[in-house]
């Protein structure tokens, strides 16, 4: 892949001017980064790329899911793109997307939903969803009680929210409002039941709304009717904010609304570091097959490319995606069609290069 290590010298016309750390994944991850490196290449973003490991594919060859290497690349770009890994169900070891929030203080998990699929089910469809992403349920707070001569007879989870997290999610969602020209934010949670841990998120989230008034419109919902009403109409929304498991479950429902996981890019973002994902899974039963639709690492990849700076080259990027999918030039399996990966990567070079903007 293009990937080059910190210690190699560079000619001075060399245009590269970020330095990136790339985790193709695991499954189809590898055959997704190829085809959007290449378009990022093709679209002349100035990045050199630091490949690194992790998940299942770094523990079949270096032992550990999150080697000390992969940590040390990130600390040093404070920039990664990161394809699907794969987290085993119920046993093995614990989540890295989730080890890699918690390491950095990734808090803030930004998930848009735009609709670009024509075939889509939700034309026009814009909403962004803004999920803390070290608190809550996901904290891993939880252990076994053992009654009755069994070890494992009751399993416990704590709920953590702090008032400092919430806080600063919070204002993260309406600093991201303003930044985006967005209008109204809806705190999402489910204050009537958990009085106390979704209470406080309500309650900080009301007090840092009052900060905003007359900026930005505020309102709040009960997690599960926001969901029954993103299907009914989601065009009411615009920023959903929320705690980690319910923005976990909201994005994706949201992705369906627009096509699915393949079309829903993730920016995991904190003081130390951002981290840009494909947010579907490893789909190890295609792996090596080159079908897999590469759109929601390359939406990620303009995601970063905004954070960058580099806003100019994300938007050739998704103007060029946008026409391909417009004009069915090349359609994966996935949104029937039977363009390969590397076809389909093809085919929005074609469009970057007949690009005169």
């Amino acid at each position: 892949m293009h990937n080059e290590t910190f210690d190699e010298t560079h000619d001075e016309k060399d245009d590269v001017t970020h330095d990136v750390t790339l985790l193709p994944g695991d499954g189809i991850g590898p055959e997704i980064s190829r085809t959007v490196l290449d378009i990022l290449e093709a679209a002349g973003a100035p990045i050199r790329w630091h490949e690194c490991v992790g998940g299942v594919t770094a523990l079949e060859t270096v032992g550990e899911p999150l080697p000390q290497a992969t940590l040390d690349s990130i600390e040093t770009t404070a920039v990664a793109l990161k394809g699907p890994l794969t987290t085993p169900i119920g046993s093995g070891f614990r989540s890295v997307n989730v080890a890699l929030r918690k390491h950095f203080d990734l808090f803030a998990n930004v998930r848009p939903a735009l609709t670009l699929l024509p075939s889509a089910r939700y034309p026009g469809v814009d909403l962004v969803i803004v999920r803390e992403n070290t608190e809550g349920l996901y904290a891993g707070i939880e252990h076994f009680i053992g009654m009755e001569n069994d070890p494992r007879a009751v399993a416990e989870s704590v709920m953590l929210i702090t008032r400092y997290g919430s806080r600063r999610i919070v204002r993260f969602a309406f600093e991201y409002a303003l930044a985006h020209g967005r209008r109204l934010v809806t705190l999402v949670h489910k204050a009537n039941i958990l009085k106390y841990t979704q209470g406080l998120f309500l309650e900080v989230g009301r007090q840092v709304a009052a900060e905003y008034e007359g900026r930005v419109e505020f309102d709040d919902r009960i997690v599960d009717a926001t969901a029954m009403q993103l299907v009914l109409d989601p065009y009411q929304f615009d920023v959903i904010v929320t705690e980690n498991m319910f923005g976990d479950i909201l994005s994706d429902l949201a992705a369906g609304l627009i096509g699915g996981l393949g079309f829903a890019p993730g920016a995991n973002l904190g003081e130390r570091a951002a981290i840009f994902e494909a947010v579907h899974g490893s789909a190890p039963d295609i792996a090596g097959r080159g079908i897999a639709n590469p759109t929601s690492l390359l939406l990620a990849s303009c995601l970063m490319l905004d954070h960058l700076g580099e806003t100019s080259t994300a938007a050739r990027i998704r103007a060029a995606l946008r026409r391909t999918l417009d004009e069915g030039a090349a359609r994966t399996p996935d949104i029937g069609g039977t363009a390969r990966t590397a076809e389909f990567g093809e085919a929005v070079i074609e469009r970057l290069e007949g690009d005169t903007a």
